[in-house]
């Protein structure tokens, strides 16, 4: 079967869009889906002008803003972790120490401060859907927020 080939392009645009981000996804489950089809303008730059640590970062905020979207009113993203006792935590806050950290800010279930430091080469995230906690009126939606830093740091490269 041969491919047909639409555009002609340059050896430039081939070279740009080669370094530029590509997803690619199979769903074959029930139940909502939350792909990435839309990137913010972070995301749609060269990963080679970025850190390690930056370019996970991001990533990562735009896995937990879609990951919220097919969250009901009762649940908020949580991240499930292996080993020792922690368990579950809620995620309130996100950042990264370059060249190759991320650190993820929550409680635990029973409201006990976390921060997870990871080196980028070892991050694994299994994102939850955890209860919120029964004295907040409307769940945290941290990805919306942290997808707002996309669209600002687009504004400022600018």
């Amino acid at each position: 079967m041969s491919k047909t080939i639409d555009t002609i392009e340059t050896s430039a645009e081939i070279a740009e869009n080669a370094a530029l981000p590509n997803v690619h996804e199979v769903h074959c489950g029930p139940g909502p889906v939350q792909t990435p089809l839309s990137l913010p303008p972070a995301l749609m730059e060269s990963p080679k002008r970025k850190s390690a640590a930056q370019w996970a970062y991001e990533r990562v905020i735009n896995y937990i803003k879609n990951f919220e979207e097919g969250l009901d009113a009762n649940h908020e993203v949580g991240m499930g972790l292996v080993g020792g006792d922690a368990g579950l935590i809620t995620i309130e806050g996100l950042g990264f120490f370059e060249p190759d950290l991320i650190t993820f800010y929550g409680k635990t279930q029973v409201g006990a401060r976390t921060q997870l430091v990871q080196h980028v080469t070892q991050l694994n995230l299994m994102l939850v859907a955890a209860p919120k906690h029964i004295d907040q009126a409307e769940p945290n939606r941290i990805g919306f927020r942290l997808a707002k830093e996309l669209e600002r740091d687009q504004v400022a490269a600018t």
